[in-house]
């Protein structure tokens, strides 16, 4: 069952490794358009990007609306 899509500066959970991320922004790959969300580890800052579809399928869950 797909989520409902995450939204810029939400937190979400990592559920296999528990880690925990701020949602930066959705972006489109510019080779294939694939909708792919750009998101920080904020254990370490650094930036990550992953397919909108691995994103909503349960992998990630989200922690609160907005980080304080």
């Amino acid at each position: 069952m797909q989520q409902v899509p995450f939204l810029p500066d939400q937190k979400v959970q990592h559920v296999k490794t528990g880690g925990f991320y701020r949602i930066v922004c959705l972006a489109k790959v510019e080779a294939t358009l694939e909708d792919v969300y750009v998101y920080q580890a904020l254990r370490n800052m650094t930036y990550w990007t992953r397919p909108q579809s691995e994103m909503l399928d349960g992998r990630f869950i989200l922690v609160n609306s907005e980080l304080s």
